[in-house]
């Protein structure tokens, strides 16, 4: 008899041989292993990734499964893990982080019997280097109660770590995000908002959530890299929400919640273009380009993200022509000493 799988976790993985057996030893947790599928979408790895992989489909068959793709960035494999997931529940788990497997089996307990379309819970960010575990909970928020998503939207930021949602929402409004691109976690995050109806906290620890590794592409020198995926990632969502807001079951708190998220975005994206030699014109011109495009497409956001950064604020009410002066005298407020002209 073939047992129902409550979980699928999809976990992209491109080069991550270094990490990948704890990530795959920490879902074995005996008790609940036939409700879980285990997707180990191999986006074109280079290294022994797949092979590893492999090893866990051969001796777990009925929970592991190895899916060799291109190499399409981490919007692809996710895209992937949708399209083949066949549990009730769906979250995701990079190559290079794992999870408390007591908490993993405590989780498909609890989603047994759980109907909420959006569910999250407790995860610890654990530094690289040190091995210090930060926990990231969710005080004032109702336990173990199915709420409405919009009572929950005004109260909290709640990230991919967090995360678990009803496949079936992803499927059935096709949910598909942002390929060969980085930052698209916040597409994940928030293109099903529109069709979350309930939502539930348990107050438990599952994800690990690895944090300080140089090479991250949410370092600076990530940020840096990748800047055109983060301002495209920024105007994609600005486009969804723009035409949700055209349908005639738009929910306006829902369109506060995706605002204000996009609007932190933009205030990030303002530290990034800041973070380059300042004497470098080009950026300067990509950042002014950028929050131009930003007050066309979402005027409200375009506010919002002008009362995150006074930085910012400045700059917009000065036509950026102090850009210079003002930047270093942010960063010197914000006690950032090493400033370049």
């Amino acid at each position: 008899m073939t047992v129902e799988k409550i979980l699928t976790i999809t976990v992209p993985s491109y080069n991550v041989e270094k990490f990948l057996e704890k990530t795959l030893d920490s879902f074995l947790a005996e008790e609940v292993l036939g409700e879980l599928e285990v997707l180990i979408v191999d986006d074109g790895s280079k290294d022994r990734t797949a092979q590893i992989g492999k090893k866990y489909e051969e001796k777990y068959p009925g929970t592991f499964r190895v899916i060799s793709k291109e190499n399409g960035g981490h919007g692809s494999t996710i895209n992937r893990g949708i399209r083949e997931a066949r549990g009730k529940y769906f979250k995701v788990v990079d190559g290079d982080d794992w999870v408390d497997t007591d908490g993993l089996a405590e989780l498909i307990r609890r989603l047994r019997t759980c109907e909420a379309d959006y569910v999250f819970t407790n995860y610890y960010e654990v530094n690289d280097g040190t091995g210090e575990l930060h926990a990231v909970t969710f005080p004032g928020i109702r336990t173990e109660e199915v709420i409405p998503f919009a009572s929950l939207a005004g109260e909290t930021r709640i990230s991919m770590h967090a995360l678990v949602l009803k496949t079936s929402i992803l499927k059935e409004n096709r949910i598909r995000l942002d390929e060969h691109c980085f930052y698209v976690d916040v597409e994940y995050i928030l293109y099903p908002v529109p069709y979350l109806k309930t939502a539930v906290y348990f107050d438990i620890f599952v994800y690990m959530y690895r944090l300080a590794q140089a090479t991250q592409s949410v370092s600076m020198a990530g940020y840096q890299k990748h800047i055109q995926n983060h301002i495209d990632v920024i105007l994609h969502v600005l486009d969804y929400i723009n035409e949700y807001k055209k349908q005639p079951d738009c929910d306006e708190i829902k369109v506060g919640y995706m605002s204000h998220r996009i609007a932190e975005m933009t205030r990030d994206q303002v530290d990034i273009f800041t973070s380059f030699p300042l004497s470098d014109k080009s950026i300067r011109r990509r950042f002014q380009e950028f929050d131009a495009a930003v007050k066309e497409k979402s005027p409200s956001v375009y506010e919002k993200s002008g009362e995150y950064s006074g930085m910012l604020w400045l700059l917009r009410k000065t036509g950026f022509r102090f850009y210079v002066p003002i930047v270093k005298l942010s960063k010197m407020r914000n006690g950032e000493t090493k400033t370049e002209n």
